[in-house]
């Protein structure tokens, strides 16, 4: 039991941190991404090739090989490898771009009429996207959010192999690897319903900021 919940916590740091990382930065990127996208700038922006480049390339990497590669660069900007706040380092950049390429294509999807409402009275772009974009597409944000930290359940359970912890290494060392696999069997149970109360309240609250009902 002390294992376990020592465990729990660790996941808990991982998505916590990964999931923060994953609106501050995430939706910053992919408002701007879906600014700079050619079918609504009505032009090619170069910086919307390289982000969308960044974001396709990381998104495309083996989850496990990506995480191996930046154990380097994660001990050079934090001092060590290992651990559930190192492990959030990956974590976290996956959310971002995961976030990120959702947010954008929930963007896409916003009536075009509202651009034209906007630009009709007179905003500026800033209030465009806070007053007009964010409104429109607020539940089907949420509904991407909710659906990155799913990803993020399941990936936090690769991070056990480098030494990250979570509910994940705790299945695979006292449950699989010493055969133990009621235990496992527990530890699973567990994300199977993290997973479900994530998805609950994700649709709740999306459900209620929906404009269209």
């Amino acid at each position: 039991m002390p294992e376990l919940m020592t465990s729990i916590k660790e996941t808990g740091i991982m998505m916590g941190i990964s999931m923060s990382f994953c609106v501050v930065i995430g939706l910053p990127l992919g408002i701007f991404m879906f600014m700079s996208n050619p079918h609504i700038k009505g032009k090619k922006a170069l910086s919307y090739w390289l982000f969308n480049f960044v974001v396709t390339f990381i998104r495309s990497f083996p989850y496990l090989l990506f995480v191996i590669t930046l154990i380097p660069l994660t001990r050079l900007i934090l001092g060590r490898a290992f651990g559930p706040y190192p492990a959030s380092f990956p974590l976290s950049i996956m959310a971002v771009v995961l976030y990120a390429r959702l947010a954008e294509q929930v963007l896409l999807d916003v009536p075009k009429e509202t651009a034209l409402l906007a630009e009709s009275l007179g905003a500026s772009k800033w209030q465009y996207i806070w007053h007009f974009l964010l409104p429109e597409a607020r539940s089907g944000l949420i509904l991407a959010y909710t659906t990155s930290a799913v990803s993020m359940v399941s990936y936090s359970t690769v991070m056990g192999i480098i030494g990250g912890g979570g509910i994940g290494d705790f299945a695979i060392r006292y449950g699989y690897q010493s055969y133990q696999y009621g235990i496992m069997a527990v530890a699973i149970a567990l994300m199977i319903v993290s997973v479900f109360i994530i998805q609950m309240v994700g649709n709740t609250v999306s459900q209620r900021l929906d404009k269209r009902k």
